[in-house]
């Protein structure tokens, strides 16, 4: 079984069992979290759709882990001119374990 679930301006293509990681989002370590926005939803050839998202459908669960992703450098320059700016982005995640998908 899998789903496409959104949360935090982007979508996810998850099943059970999963670990993925999504931008930040409260809870401590071993907090159950509940995904309601189900976009698309499958099981063995058998596909459901949403209009925009899936009535009664949810995607449960667990945060195994919060933390902060590798380094991202951002540098700007301009040629013969003299300009160059270097800076650096950690940008937060939370890393969440699927545990069940329900239609």
């Amino acid at each position: 079984m899998y789903a496409v679930v959104r949360t935090g301006g982007k979508q996810y293509l998850v099943s059970e069992g999963d670990f993925f990681k999504v931008e930040k989002l409260a809870g401590e370590i071993g907090d159950t979290i509940v995904f309601d926005d189900v976009l698309l939803a499958g099981k063995d050839g058998d596909l459901n759709v949403g209009a925009p998202v899936l009535e009664g459908a949810k995607v449960t669960g667990t945060i195994v882990e919060q933390g902060r992703d590798k380094k991202l450098i951002i540098f700007k320059m301009k040629r013969r001119k003299g300009y160059r700016r270097k800076q650096g982005h950690r940008q937060h995640y939370t890393g969440i374990k699927v545990a069940s998908i329900e239609m």
